[in-house]
């Protein structure tokens, strides 16, 4: 639900990039028109426009400053605005002021966000390295207002990324995959044609026009040009224009335009000037204009003057005090930004004296951090999740959840919640709370990067066993499913747990804890001799390691969503109690770690790999052995079976793999009409191997408790696996994705699905 609403402020508040004014020595290019002549056959074989660009593929290291120098220096500004096309509702008329032309249609645009930057960023050949030193910093706008400003930050930098056709295959835009002009598969993919030859006046030299287009118009490529000094023998490319065709597979984009600039150093180094990205998209009647310009300038190849810049973990450095007056650090080729800059300001002033805008700025604001403050912009504490204030289980029926949390308004360091849940089939109230110490001082949340923390906590509240959705356990469409959910205990833990994460995105985490798993209606404690208990209690120790390079994320009060996924993210986790302590019958001593990748197709969609294993090593009663994850919700979720009952499977050595392949019409794209409804094939493969050892076996060890009665836990064999698979259709309506899901193996376990039709919700570009 969150996911939907990030995309929506974003779509709804819009985002505009201001396209530059290029210098004059650009008039004298003629405009040029390449024809796509079904009648005239295209081909590779001896198409020298091929072989050109095949030439300026492998010099594309030749020049690149970072690869050619020991060090590299450069400023860069950069601009991102944010605005909605005809937005005139005002009845006095006033808006029209604070209007700009859009770069691309022309039609009057109403900023509603202006972000402003100036970097200096530094490269050093060996060993690699790249920073980023924010100099100066301004942003103002109505997204700021309504959600995280340093969140929203990491969404636009995510969204609008800096656009490099030299390097690697493809072109990351708005979470999508283009093909590169230059990448690996471009010529496979692209058409290319020697259109003319052109003088540039201001360099006193000649460029070639080399063009491009996609054989398929529905793929994800662009049309353009590429405009290389004739005669040179490194192929330097000067400019670069291109285009999104209009027939693209993609959502809600009905113009995308990419202009690059680049110049020569003395020392033949390839510099970036200009990187100019302009788009309009509609949605629900309404048209929205989004972008980003970066201009480069004062280049230099010399180290920088603080060489202690390299020992900083971080990529990006932010002094304090970097919100101050840009003007005087606006390169003169971007003058048309203080008009712009003003006319915000004065936009959101003239906006904020609106009633009805104030108030519905406080109701996204709520929705976007989940919590409504008590008290103001500067509450002190606040109520929430309101998601999670209504779900249903068969153990407790409808369940109610109300909480407070404390804010840095209160202390900076020092932090508090605590909530309460009322179920009214078992009639009985759950609580929690926790007790937060933070080592450095936040500004907004507890949870903002990097946590390094000590919590104390204490919770009594219900326990689901085998099932998947630790974050949607609270959540009302999660209560939705298939199977019946009362496979629930009652756990009161008191834990104390350390956090600490690193700016390379290595984290740790190490935890005290003591269980108390007390038995309900549904799930009793039986051991092999019959004996019933109410409760039994275990006494843990985990210690976790997660690693995730690069790794973004959208940070609301009291979670994360990602928004990158680019690099692996890997968790290695070990849990230890010994037996006797605290009371505890048996002892648990089990490793588990996992592994996910998301591989890049380029235009032909992306693969999703989830491996995940682990192993107990001593005797140990069930609810702390290895229960696959099992989603019993017909909401269809990455990393869990579909088809599993909960508890079905209970091992002590487990590995299971899913895949799960994202086409992006790459089949679609080929079939007429379909491929004017942009839809897009899913298709996916889950897999568990396990094995459940003699020694935690109740059949065989009487003194461990029995699996839950009712439940039809069986044994996995050495020779078959687990296995489901599904297939589906996404992108219905732009939002709606279905799955047929089937089962594969073990296909006479009672009381279980063998196929069935899972769905999920999804804005995507």
């Amino acid at each position: 639900m969150k996911n939907i609403l990030l995309i929506i402020l974003l779509l709804g508040i819009t985002l505009r990039g201001e396209s530059q004014h290029l210098p004059e020595k650009h008039h004298i290019l003629n405009e040029l028109t390449v024809s796509n002549d079904k009648k005239q056959k295209y081909s590779k074989r001896n198409n020298p426009a091929v072989t050109f660009v095949r030439e300026v593929m492998d010099r594309r290291d030749m020049a690149d400053p970072a690869l050619t120098n020991p060090y590299y220096q450069h400023n860069s500004y950069e601009r991102i605005n944010l605005g909605v096309i005809n937005f005139m509702t005002d009845s006095t008329g006033l808006l029209r002021q604070y209007a700009e032309p859009s770069p691309l249609s022309g039609d009057p645009v109403v900023n509603l966000t202006v972000k402003e930057k100036v970097s200096d960023i530094y490269y050093q050949r060996s060993p690699k390295q790249r920073k980023e030193v924010v100099v100066v910093r301004k942003q103002n706008g109505l997204d700021d207002l309504v959600a995280n400003s340093e969140s929203m930050q990491a969404l636009f930098n995510d969204l609008f990324r800096p656009i490099n056709i030299y390097k690697g295959n493809d072109i990351a835009v708005m979470q999508t995959r283009f093909v590169s002009p230059l990448g690996r598969v471009a010529t496979d993919f692209y058409k290319y044609y020697l259109s003319d030859t052109i003088a540039d006046p201001q360099h006193g030299d000649s460029l070639i026009v080399l063009s491009f287009m996609p054989h398929n118009p529905a793929m994800n490529g662009f049309n353009g040009r590429l405009y290389v000094v004739k005669d040179d023998s490194t192929r330097f490319i000067r400019r670069v224009e291109m285009r999104l065709p209009k027939s693209a597979n993609v959502n809600y984009i009905d113009q995308m335009r990419i202009i690059q600039e680049y110049d020569r150093a003395p020392n033949g180094s390839r510099l970036l000037m200009l990187d100019d990205f302009a788009i309009e998209l509609s949605w629900l009647g309404q048209r929205l204009q989004a972008g980003r310009v970066t201009m480069n300038n004062t280049h230099r190849f010399r180290p920088p003057s603080d060489p202690s810049l390299w020992d900083d973990p971080r990529d990006v450095i932010e002094p304090t005090g970097i919100f101050a007056n840009i003007a005087s650090y606006r390169p003169a080729n971007a003058s048309d930004a203080a008009s712009t800059s003003g006319r915000m300001d004065g936009l959101v002033n003239h906006l904020m004296e609106r009633p009805w805008l104030r108030t519905s700025i406080k109701i996204l604001k709520t929705l976007f951090r989940d919590r409504l403050p008590l008290g103001g912009n500067k509450a002190p504490v606040e109520y929430g999740p309101l998601f999670s204030s209504a779900s249903y289980n068969d153990l407790e029926g409808l369940r109610l959840r109300g909480g407070l949390q404390t804010t840095p308004q209160l202390s900076r360091r020092w932090f508090a919640s605590g909530y309460a849940a009322y179920g009214f089939a078992d009639h009985k109230w759950k609580y929690g709370g926790w007790l937060e110490h933070s080592f450095n001082a936040k500004q907004k949340t507890p949870l903002e990067f990097p946590v390094r923390s000590l919590r104390l906590s204490h919770t009594y509240d219900v326990d689901k066993l085998g099932q998947a959705y630790s974050s949607l356990r609270d959540e009302l469409f999660a209560s939705l499913t298939f199977n019946r959910n009362d496979l629930l205990t009652y756990r009161r833990r008191t834990a104390l747990e350390f956090n600490y994460e690193t700016y390379s995105q290595l984290s740790f985490k190490a935890a005290l804890a003591l269980d108390r798993q007390e038995a309900t209606r549904t799930v009793t404690f039986t051991d092999g001799y019959g004996r019933q208990f109410a409760y039994f209690n275990q006494g843990l120790a985990w210690a976790e390691v997660r690693f995730a390079p690069g790794e973004k994320y959208y940070q609301s009060n009291n979670r994360r969503v990602s928004i990158n996924f680019d690099a692996p993210i890997i968790t290695l986790r070990h849990t230890f109690s010994p037996a006797n302590a605290f009371g505890a019958a048996t002892s648990v001593n089990k490793t588990e770690a996992s592994i996910y990748k998301r591989l890049w197709l380029s235009a032909w969609g992306l693969i999703d790999f989830h491996i995940n294993g682990g192993h107990v090593w001593s005797t140990t009663n069930f609810p702390y052995l290895l229960a696959p994850e099992a989603n019993i919700s017909y909401i269809w979720r990455q990393n869990a079976f579909s088809l599993l009952n909960a508890l079905e499977f209970i091992n002590d050595s487990y590995a299971s793999v899913h895949i799960n392949y994202q086409a992006n019409g790459a089949l679609f794209n080929y079939i007429p009409l379909l491929n004017r409804l942009k839809l897009r094939e899913c298709v996916g493969f889950q897999a568990l191997w396990g094995h459940l050892s003699s020694r935690n076996n109740p059949d065989l060890n009487p003194a461990l408790l029995r699996f839950p009665q009712g439940v039809a836990t069986q044994a996995m064999t050495a020779s078959q696996p687990y296995m489901e698979f599904n297939a589906g259709i996404g992108n219905i309506l732009g939002l709606l994705r279905l799955d047929y899901v089937r089962r594969l193996s073990y296909l006479n376990t009672p009381g279980t699905q063998r196929h069935g039709i899972r769905f999920s919700l999804k804005l995507s570009f």
